[in-house]
């Protein structure tokens, strides 16, 4: 029996890449014996010509091409979202259109669900060649505070490129909400999991469209996404400096007692106040964090709006 393989293709600014992703996904189809592919590119908000790339693509192929193009720019969530939304095969997998993730890997993928049993094949690199040094820095810092601070781990190096199931795709469709975090939602529904590792691949063509302020922010929103720590930071920070304030305020009524007040203590004293009020300030960001969510959330917005689909 034929099983069809959906794949999931997130487009920002890539005319370039569409044509060339779509070959090497080909060549690899042509080796998958009882599989079909479906391909869905979600055109998010493009300012080039991606749109009329997937468009040719969709008029030369109609039986296998698929897209969805969105009114504006969403972001690569909204459009991994609206992607799972539209899939309809029994395997459902994620692919960067620059190929940065490798096809080649599918068949291995198929063979690891089909006869190995497991429900979701995920990729790792395990090199960071090619990135700028201070982007590897951060981004595996990243990793290492989420794991320590989060209940849901999160694989260093995970890629988005992965194949499931029908079923944990149909779990991760469960989670409906608007603030997303990808990487955190597929670990979090479980199911048996395997990771292939490679090593990292330089874009087939095009450049990039995170920037470093753009992926500091993308990993802000995870961790607040899925941890309550830094509320639990800025608890203890301010009870921290409650007890420090009243340890000095003792000490200073003691010492004006016994010795007497000599010196006004101006300098100290607004060094203190500015101290502890720009800890204030920092618990209070990390709250209007929390509360901006929350706030995203109740005006239950929809994820993403489509102005073309075929």
């Amino acid at each position: 029996m034929t099983k069809t393989i959906s794949i999931i293709v997130p487009c920002y600014n890539e005319q370039e890449s569409i044509p060339l992703f779509y070959a090497a996904v080909e060549k690899v189809a042509a080796t998958l014996a009882d599989h079909r592919i479906e391909y869905i590119f979600v055109n998010d908000g493009s300012a080039d010509e991606s749109l009329a790339e997937m468009r040719a693509l969709q008029a030369q192929d109609p039986e296998h091409v698929h897209y969805i193009s969105f009114s504006r720019n969403f972001g690569k969530e909204a459009a991994l979202y609206a992607g799972l939304q539209a899939a309809t095969g029994d395997y459902v997998s994620v692919m960067d259109v620059d190929l940065q993730d490798p096809p080649e890997l599918l068949p291995e993928m198929i063979h690891d669900i089909e006869v190995e049993g497991y429900d979701c094949v995920g990729t790792r690199r395990t090199t960071r060649a090619g990135e700028p040094p201070v982007r590897s820095f951060f981004a595996k810092q990243f990793y290492k505070i989420i794991n320590r601070i989060s209940q849901t781990e999160i694989v260093d190096g995970a890629r988005d490129y992965r194949l499931m199931t029908r079923q944990m795709v149909n779990a991760i469709l469960e989670m409906s909400e608007y603030n997303r975090f990808s990487k955190g939602i597929f670990s979090w529904v479980g199911f048996d999991t395997k990771y292939l590792e490679y090593k990292n691949q330089d874009r087939v063509a095009g450049q990039t469209s995170w920037s470093f302020w753009g992926l500091f922010k993308y990993s802000l929103d995870g961790i607040v996404t899925f941890s309550e720590t830094p509320l639990a930071i800025a608890s203890f920070v301010g009870f921290f400096s409650f007890a420090i304030a009243l340890l000095a305020l003792i000490f200073i009524v003691i010492r004006a007692l016994i010795f007497g007040d000599p010196t006004s203590g101006w300098p100290s004293l607004i060094s203190v106040i500015l101290m502890v009020g720009g800890l204030q300030l920092l618990c209070l960001g990390i709250v209007g964090k929390y509360i901006g969510k929350i706030y995203l959330e109740v005006k239950n917005r929809p994820v993403y709006i489509v102005k073309e689909k075929k």
